[in-house]
């Protein structure tokens, strides 16, 4: 008689460290190969949705800053955006070129986390010391503006919160300046290391057809050379003012998503540089009182303004009867929020379309007929953040 042989169960997280956040997988495993990945969330789930039906529009802005909480400023520039298509303003061209610099510095800051974590998970620690010291500058800028390093809450119905303090843009353009060096640096010890290699080439590959079947979005699906990007499909901003390049992949494996980060990187310096060069003057609210205050000049005046900057924050934006979805090419892909709006200062639903939630689901399709090890690789080159996927 023979004894049958049963696949082994494994509890991956939610506390390992490669599971980027409170993930658990629950691995199906013949010896070391992986049969079958189930993906549990909820484990960091807080109920934003639900919450921002009982918020004013204000109110509700910092809720995106702590969905993805690497790519702060982009979720806000999604809700200001969402906020202005319902009203049907326009904001200053400044503000318009502020928030794209700060969507592109954002881009960086999310591609330096994501590269140097999941080359941390391979076993490579030095890219995340030299990557993690880029960012503390990027945070930096954000404080600068803000005051926060990280939940900004900047970018805002009808504008900025502020302009930008004296000196700023100067020190962005050192920065950038030294930023390629360290790309290279970077790219000196992972892109040609035979383990790096080895631990990431065909590995968690994709086809056009499975990407656009799982909802993927962004370096996931322009690994399989699909040209899909927001910012050119959509051009949102003044993004159609900007020469950029589309990053795509061939062999949509890890390895190719990895060299694809590392190129957008490259080209979020480009669009910097040329924000820095035609970046105007002038105003960087909407003068539409409705909206916001355009200066604290303006409070001075009189009661009027006084009574307007009071019931701004007290009763909320009064917005009419709107639904609508709308989206941008947020660092990990399409983040977007379908909404309705029947008229007042709150939202009655908004619906979030968060990228990572779609790449975690996928996690099966990736790693089936792989190796347990592979599972973390897949994992890191997914850019997974929980805020995001729980909400």
């Amino acid at each position: 008689m023979y004894k049958a042989i049963e696949n082994f169960i494994l509890n991956f997280g939610p506390q390992h460290p490669s599971a980027h956040g409170v993930l658990r997988l629950i691995l199906e495993l013949n010896g070391e190969q992986v049969q079958k990945s189930s993906a549990h969330i909820g484990l960091l789930h807080r109920g934003t949705e639900k919450l921002i039906e009982h918020k004013t529009w204000l109110q509700a802005l910092p809720y995106f800053d702590r969905l993805d909480y690497v790519s702060m400023m982009c979720n806000e520039h999604l809700f200001s955006l969402a906020g202005e298509k319902i009203l049907k303003i326009n904001i200053p061209i400044r503000a318009q070129y502020i928030r794209v610099l700060f969507d592109e510095l954002t881009r960086i800051l999310n591609h330096l986390m994501a590269i140097t974590t999941h080359a941390m998970d391979i076993g490579a620690l030095t890219p995340f010391l030299w990557g993690f010291e880029e960012r503390e500058k990027i945070m930096e800028f954000y404080e600068r503006v803000t005051g926060a390093r990280m939940h900004a809450a900047y970018i805002r119905i009808g504008g900025l919160s502020e302009d930008l303090p004296i000196g700023l843009l100067n020190d962005i353009y050192i920065f950038l300046r030294q930023f390629t060096d360290r790309l290279n640096e970077i790219e000196e010890l992972l892109t040609h290391n035979r383990i790096w290699k080895k631990r990431l080439k065909n590995i968690g590959q994709l086809s056009q057809k499975d990407c656009w079947t799982s909802g993927l979005t962004g370096v996931l699906l322009r690994s399989t050379g699909q040209n899909y990007d927001l910012r050119i499909n959509f051009r949102y901003e003044i993004y159609s003012q900007l020469e950029f390049q589309t990053i795509l992949g061939k062999n949509a494996d890890c390895f190719d998503r990895y060299l694809q980060r590392m190129e957008e990187m490259r080209e979020s310096i480009k669009i910097c540089f040329q924000i820095l060069n035609k970046i105007p003057s002038g105003p960087i609210k909407s003068n539409n009182l409705k909206i916001s205050l355009n200066s604290r000049k303006q409070m001075k005046k009189g009661m009027e303004f006084l009574i307007n900057h009071f019931k701004l924050y007290s009763q909320g934006i009064q917005s009419k009867s709107h639904e609508d979805y709308i989206a941008i090419e947020a660092p990990k892909g399409e983040f977007g929020i379908y909404f309705i709006n029947w008229g007042g200062p709150k939202l009655y639903r908004c619906k979030i379309r968060a990228p990572g939630f779609f790449h975690i689901n996928s996690i099966d399709l990736m790693t089936r007929k792989h190796n347990l090890a592979d599972v973390v690789a897949v994992i890191g080159t997914q850019d997974i953040v929980f805020g995001e996927v729980d909400r």
